[in-house]
């Protein structure tokens, strides 16, 4: 009647049953282990109660019907959301909101649905533009920007039902691509240049984007912009004559807006920019050329040749603007020949004078050209064959196309006047004046009368220093058309295959060949078109503004060295004395070096002096004091040393000019031929000079070399020469210093006349002191310094004898204590006496030894010459 037990079927069961009360029957189920509602949430099992009649064996004993028992496990939150991914990425393209960019996923290995399920996602990461649903949806909360931000990371977590957050939160990587624009990639803006540097390429690592677009062809333009650089590009700066020259054009051109100076003052009143030799007109002013400058009638043929930056005339009613004319200077207003721009039309006038044939004749000759007007540099060359007139603009050849006939004009003895900038009003005004003012900016306005000018110079005037240029064209690659501009300013570039194109361009180049090129930017434009197949331009590809910046050259400096003081007799000047033996140009330019030091040892680099060559475009020998008296001095050249040369001389009584541009070594050799003579020297006692020279029109001039030049007169400086020569260099003892030019008044004294009979008769009074040797020795230290003081020709007459100088010197060396003016005055006295005994020794045989005489003078003043060098450099 007990219940002895419980027992519970099914297989290993984590429970058991034990009775409480037997005699009530109660009892208790409970677990024999842990339970884990991970490992198992559910249990259901069949449960039966036995009495206690059990036999010995187990048997007989009765038991209950089968009860079916379900055990539930209750969760306990003991686990964290977990992230699927350790790191989640995506890419969006720029401008776009996105719903869903991607999606992040936890889960949590508790068992119940409260605490496995993910209630909730967050963004850790704070001030970024997206958002996360509870589903763990990523989207943009505004539209992305490729240039603000390539790529974004974020950092998200994820919390259970039970509000507890994931361990570790999980990195989301958003990467942001831009919106495929079609056009030139990887190409810098900035493009540097040394001067020196040759060619460079523009853009070496370009290539385009298409996005895919189906592309047919594509045709790309260039262009160098130089136009506010001096004259419209890098041009040299030489001046008109040296460019004429170096260009091989005919000489005899005529510089009508030459650089202001003492001998070409009427451009000293404009308005210039002298770097480039640029004259602003403004309207207001005009420049008379003085008469004899240019010839007063201009043969049949004649080139005129100037730059013109012009744009539309002022005011409604265009004046006629005036470049060149030659009008009459009194009285009438007729204009002979003149050169205008009026509504944008430029137009040469020319009236021939009357002759026999009274017929009408084309008067004034027209061009319409947009380049007139369009605030450019253009380089314009009007070639006169009368009655052909020829225009070259930028080196294109332009008819007239409206010839205007009209009668000859009447010989009258009227004067002309020669003006640039306005026109000059003689007539038919009260006042003469100014009239018909050129706006704009005029250089290198020549004329050439006589001669015109090849179209080979007049595009070697007008070339440009500096472009675009392609390196090794043989492999642009096929089918690729390209085309230069006259100047190559601009290339255009034309293909269908985009490869080929790409690396064309990558070939496109920047030169300046210029030593001392102008620094400044040159802007760069690349524009393209694109062609698809079946339409016209399907992309539209934006332009390339870029620049090339071109740095400053290192500036050059011109030295002049050389001898710079030297005294010569007076006779060698009547020959001519070379004025610059040992002169010598040399230019240095002043690097740094860059060494690895730290930044406060920057200000102590090291500065290297480094010698380089360059031209010269003129040197000066200007005289310093009183100029040149035509009349008894000059300065001379001979020409032959020109010759091969691109150098040209002009003399004046203000000093000796040699221009053109040469090389340093041409101009040293010429100006070390120069001579200075002086037929004269009297009057002249010393000269001085000074050498200056200039590269690129002045741009860059060298030091001022003074020399000093002093004429030592025979009166005064011969005996002490004497001396001091005998001193220096005792092996010329036997020779006299005989100034070639006094040769002649040696031999004219040699021959018989009343003064040699003179001095015969006076010889004879006087034998029979020479008899007397002792006497003859000591009157020979007695006399006076006043003998010296004779009239100059006697002088000379004494002074020229052959077998003068063998004692004296010696007396020198046995007495070094004298002075020198004691010294030099015994020598003339020992020379006297000793010429005295000769002559009246040899007295009875007079004319052999006069002949013999003559012959020893000669050879004497052989020697001098030979010597000469040495006893220049004493003095």
């Amino acid at each position: 009647g007990e219940i002895c037990a419980f027992k519970i079927h099914g297989q290993e069961m984590p429970f058991e049953a034990v009775v409480l009360n037997k005699t009530s029957g109660e009892g208790r189920l409970r677990a024999k282990s842990p339970i884990d509602c991970e490992l198992q949430k559910e249990y259901t099992f069949i449960i039966q109660a036995y009495d206690c009649g059990s036999g010995p064996g187990g048997t007989n004993w009765k038991k209950s019907h089968k009860a079916v028992v379900h055990i539930q496990v209750k969760d306990v939150n003991e686990f964290s959301p977990a992230f699927k991914e350790s790191v989640y990425k995506a890419t969006v393209t720029e401008g776009k909101i996105y719903d869903s960019i991607l999606q992040v996923e936890a889960i949590d290995e508790d068992c119940s649905p409260q605490y496995s399920q993910i209630c909730n996602y967050e963004i850790v990461t704070t001030d970024v533009p997206f958002a996360i649903d509870r589903n763990g949806n990523i989207r943009n909360t505004e539209k992305l920007n490729y240039d603000k931000q390539h790529q974004y990371e974020i950092m998200v977590t994820a919390f259970d039902c039970g509000q507890k957050h994931a361990t570790e939160d999980v990195l989301v990587r958003v990467n942001v691509k831009p919106v495929c624009k079609p056009g030139w990639q990887d190409w810098n803006k900035r493009i540097e240049y040394k001067p020196g540097s040759g060619s460079i390429p523009l853009f070496p690592s370009i290539r385009l984007e298409t996005c895919d677009g189906p592309v047919s062809s594509i045709h790309t333009t260039i262009e160098l912009q130089t136009n506010y650089i001096g004259k419209g590009c890098d041009r040299e700066t030489y001046s008109e004559k040296s460019l004429q020259k170096l260009c091989g054009a005919s000489s005899g051109a005529i510089d009508l807006l030459p650089s202001p100076s003492a001998t070409t003052n009427w451009t000293a009143g404009l308005l210039m920019d002298n770097n480039d030799m640029i004259f602003k007109f403004d309207g207001k002013q005009g420049a008379k050329i003085p008469d004899g400058i240019v010839p007063k009638n201009l043969t049949d043929q004649f080139t005129i040749t100037l730059w013109m930056k012009h744009g539309p005339s002022p005011g409604l009613r265009a004046e006629k603007e005036t470049i060149l004319c030659n009008s009459d200077k009194t009285e009438m207003n007729r204009h002979h020949y003149a050169l205008y721009v009026h509504n944008c039309r430029l137009v040469f006038l020319l009236r021939k004078d009357f002759d026999q044939a009274d017929t009408f004749r084309p008067a004034e000759f027209h061009w319409k050209l947009d380049q007139i007007c369009d605030k450019e540099w253009h380089y314009y060359v009007v070639n006169v064959e009368f009655p052909v007139v020829t225009l070259y603009m930028d080196g294109t050849t332009y008819e007239p196309y409206l010839v205007t006939n009209d009668w000859p004009i009447h010989p009258s003895h009227i004067a002309m006047q020669l003006t640039v900038g306005a026109c000059w009003q003689g007539g038919e005004v009260t006042k003469p004046r100014f009239a018909q003012y050129f706006h704009g900016s005029l250089a290198s306005l020549t004329i050439r009368p006589g001669k015109i000018e090849s179209q080979k110079v007049i595009s070697c005037l007008q070339a440009c220093k500096e472009g675009l240029d392609i390196n090794s064209l043989e492999s642009l690659g096929q089918g690729i058309k390209y085309h230069f501009n006259p100047s190559q300013s601009v290339l255009v570039m034309e293909g269908d295959d985009i490869e080929n194109i790409k690396q064309a361009l990558r070939k496109v180049s920047y030169i300046n060949s210029r030593q001392f090129p102008t620094a400044g930017i040159r802007r760069l434009k690349v524009s393209s078109k694109v062609q698809c197949f079946g339409e016209d331009v399907c992309i539209s590809i934006p332009d390339i503004d870029a620049y090339v910046m071109v740095f400053q050259a290192n500036e050059p400096k011109i030295t002049i060295s050389g001898m710079d003081h030297f005294a010569r007799p007076a006779e060698q000047f009547e020959r001519g004395v070379i004025l610059l033996p040992d002169i010598r140009i040399v230019s240095t330019v002043t690097k740094t070096e860059h060494p690895d030091s730290k930044e406060h040892d920057r200000a102590n680099k090291p500065v290297v002096l480094e010698e380089m060559l360059h031209n010269l475009d003129f040197c000066d020998i200007l005289v310093i004091g009183a100029e040149l008296d035509p009349e008894q001095e000059c300065l001379e050249l001979d020409h032959v040393e020109l010759q091969g040369k691109h150098l040209d001389a002009t003399n004046s009584t203000a000093g000796y000019s040699i221009y053109g541009v040469d090389t340093m070594h041409n101009y040293e050799q010429v100006l070390r031929q120069v001579r200075y003579r002086n037929w004269y020297t009297s009057a002249t006692f010393d000269r001085k000079f000074r050498v200056k020279c200039s590269e690129l029109n002045g741009r860059y001039t060298s030091n001022e070399f003074n020399l000093e030049v002093n004429i030592l007169h025979s009166s005064n400086s011969n005996f002490m020469d004497h001396v001091s020569h005998m001193i220096v260099e005792p092996q010329f003892l036997q020779s006299v210093h005989h100034p070639e030019g006094s040769i002649s008044a040696v031999h004219s004294s040699v021959v018989p006349s009343v003064a040699t009979i003179v001095i015969i008769i006076c010889v004879s009074i006087l034998i029979f002191i020479i008899t007397l040797g002792v006497y003859r020795i000591r009157t020979a230290h007695q006399h006076s310094s006043g003998d010296n003081e004779g009239s100059k020709e006697n002088e000379m007459d004494w002074d020229d004898s052959a077998l003068t100088i063998t004692v004296n010197p010696m007396e020198k060396y046995e007495k070094p204590h004298q002075t020198e003016e004691e010294s030099e005055e015994e020598d003339i006295e020992d020379e006297e006496e000793d010429t005295t005994s000769a002559e009246s020794d040899e007295s009875e045989e007079e004319d052999e030894e006069e002949e013999e005489e003559e012959e020893v003078i000669v050879q004497k003043g052989d020697k001098q010459n030979a010597t000469r060098q040495e006893q220049l450099e004493w003095d």
